[in-house]
């Protein structure tokens, strides 16, 4: 199919269809029974999710090229640009999939310079690109505008206002910093990690009381996750974000905490999306529990099990980091996937479906599996609950505990028109 075609077929689709999503199959020509899933997801007017997740081993120059050709297509044709871009993939192909992400924005004319955040998320079959989820925007206002945020001479993040709201996004923010390595601890890098995000979101006229989503690439997760923990409890408590003990009014942001290698060899690199602004302009922001299970500050960890934002258009959960863990806490069906999967699927259906969400309104997700043969053990989980092309990047990577086997996080889309 060429891009014309399929971005007519696009187009089409989003005309007659409520739920604004469209699922395209790329056969890539090269490696027979290797496929690349293009999904995108209109999530309001001027806001789109690009998911290409990969099946099958590929050159990872070539499939690159392929996937970032049609989106760059879709981001050229709906005259929108990228504000967040994750990029999963085994270090050794990184360089070859960043020059071929730059050539492809570069012949369709966007920009290339922007910040992406490359994470060593194995695909299953080992060496290769797993997938990339990209968030594009249009402002169609006369004061709203698109701008690439600096921490010095690095690009570090996209801002956007639209609407009189403003949206922030921080990417691949790390804690190093010169001298003796052995002054370069992971709860000192943490430290500075989140220190150095709340530094650059005050240049931009935030805070971290603005934050509503973070995700944490942790190296060696399992060895250090305690000392992350008590790290981001102490730095949320000087912010004022840690809840009193009765959990009435909750400030922490939705969360991934998982097991990742950037190769700036850094203990972790952060992610974040806030949202400021005029409180009148800003859209209706909730924390959410899950009533399957309990407050992760409860036991040490510092985040909400899920933020909604109700725009006036569309509505989306940011849907943190989930695994089958029980209402107090513990970690359940150890050593078993289908039972680990089967379960963080209902704890995560019991979350959205309370906000009025179903878990085919996912319209970006990764999947995270301690061994690669579960990666298949999802697929036919999710298939089997109606979830065939089901919109996540699948990736090899350590969870915080030894026992769980399976993680999943989401952006979900739904409200006001949608289907469901």
């Amino acid at each position: 199919m060429n891009w014309f075609d399929f971005w007519k077929r696009f187009a089409t689709h989003f005309k007659r269809s409520k739920c604004h999503r469209m699922n395209v199959i790329i056969q890539t020509t090269h490696v027979p029974g290797s496929v690349a899933l293009i999904h995108v997801t209109e999530a309001g007017s001027g806001r789109m999710f690009i998911v290409a997740s990969l099946s099958g081993r590929a050159d990872p120059t070539r499939v690159a090229l392929e996937v970032y050709a049609r989106i760059a297509g879709a981001v050229r044709d709906a005259g929108m640009e990228i504000v967040h871009e994750r990029i999963f993939g085994s270090l050794g192909v990184e360089l070859a999939v960043r020059a071929a992400r730059a050539a492809a924005l570069g012949a369709s004319g966007s920009a290339a310079d922007g910040p992406i955040t490359y994470i060593e998320g194995c695909p299953p079959w080992g060496e290769g690109l797993a997938g990339v989820i990209v968030q594009v925007v249009s402002c169609t206002g006369a004061d709203d505008k698109v701008w690439t945020i600096m921490d010095g001479r690095v690009p570090c993040g996209r801002g956007w206002r639209r609407n009189d709201a403003t949206y922030l996004v921080l990417q691949n923010i790390q804690g190093l910093e010169d001298g003796p390595r052995c002054a370069d601890t992971p709860p000192l890098q943490a430290r500075r990690m989140i220190e150095r995000a709340e530094r650059i979101l005050r240049e931009q006229g935030a805070t971290y009381h603005d934050v509503v989503r973070t995700w944490f690439y942790l190296a060696d997760i399992v060895e250090w996750y305690d000392s992350f923990n008590l790290t981001r409890n102490t730095l949320y408590g000087e912010f004022g974000l840690m809840p009193a003990s009765d959990n009435g009014h909750l400030l922490l942001p939705a969360s991934t905490g998982i097991g990742g290698i950037s190769s700036q060899d850094a203990a972790g690199v952060l992610d974040l999306f806030a949202v400021t602004g005029p409180k009148k302009s800003r859209p209706l922001i909730k924390r959410l529990c899950n009533k399957g299970q309990k407050d992760a500050f409860r036991y040490g960890s510092a985040f909400s099990r899920g933020t909604l934002i109700c725009d006036s258009d569309v509505s989306l959960i940011e849907l943190s980091g989930t695994a089958a863990i029980d209402e107090t806490g513990k970690s359940l069906y150890p050593g078993d996937i289908h039972a680990q999967v089967e379960c963080t699927l209902d704890k995560i259906e019991t979350l959205l479906d309370k906000e009025g969400a179903t878990l085919k309104d996912i319209c970006a997700a990764t999947v995270f599996v301690k061994h690669p043969n579960y990666a298949n053990v999802f697929r036919k989980i999710a298939a089997a609950r109606g979830l065939e092309h089901f919109p996540g990047v699948c990736v090899v990577a350590d969870i915080c505990r030894d026992e769980l086997l399976f993680e999943m996080d989401a952006e979900v889309v739904f409200g006001h028109g949608d289907d469901s």
